[in-house]
């Protein structure tokens, strides 16, 4: 496969693999007592200030702030949080896709993919003052955060494995 049909086969993947993790992650949500319905819960509804922004947010922030020297005010906290929630998903898995169109792509990619992912983030946001450093975390929430990656993970090599293998049987 040629490494753009690759790379956009990913991005492909990755919607999957996303809306995976947070439909696992809204059901969380509801089941803790959560109210508010799928789309406005995906679309970050509610979120109005950097206070409780989740980490996508703040990241975009941290950044965007870098580059510009300038304060970003909170208004943009809901639409960055969206924007680098799934920039973030679709980006890392164009590297996928550029190392699975390298070989014979399998389902099986997906669990060490997703670990990779989660293990990197508790390297990278700490140092963007995002998170606290792993070793804070409790075993239940370091389970659950790692649980949802895998399902990320999986669910996108599940996705690329069924698309290459519906390519190559046309």
């Amino acid at each position: 496969m040629i490494p753009l049909r690759s790379i956009l086969r990913g991005v492909e993947s990755s919607a999957a693999g996303t809306l995976a993790m947070d439909t696992l992650l809204y059901r969380r949500y509801r089941g803790g007592g959560g109210k508010d319905a799928f789309v406005p819960w995906e679309t970050s509804d509610g979120v109005e200030s950097w206070e409780g922004a989740p980490a996508p947010a703040l990241v975009a922030k941290r950044v965007l702030e870098a580059v510009t020297m300038r304060e970003v005010p909170a208004r943009y906290a809901r639409t960055l949080n969206n924007l680098m929630h799934w920039s973030l998903g679709l980006g890392t898995v164009a590297a996928y896709g550029m190392l699975a169109g390298s070989r014979r792509p399998s389902v099986w990619w997906g669990p060490p993919f997703g670990a990779a992912i989660w293990a990197g983030g508790y390297v990278v946001l700490p140092l963007l003052g995002v998170y606290q450093p792993i070793w804070t975390y409790d075993r239940a929430t370091l389970g659950k955060d790692l649980s949802a990656h895998l399902l990320f993970g999986t669910a996108t090599a599940a996705t690329y494995w069924l698309l290459t293998t519906i390519e190559m049987d046309r």
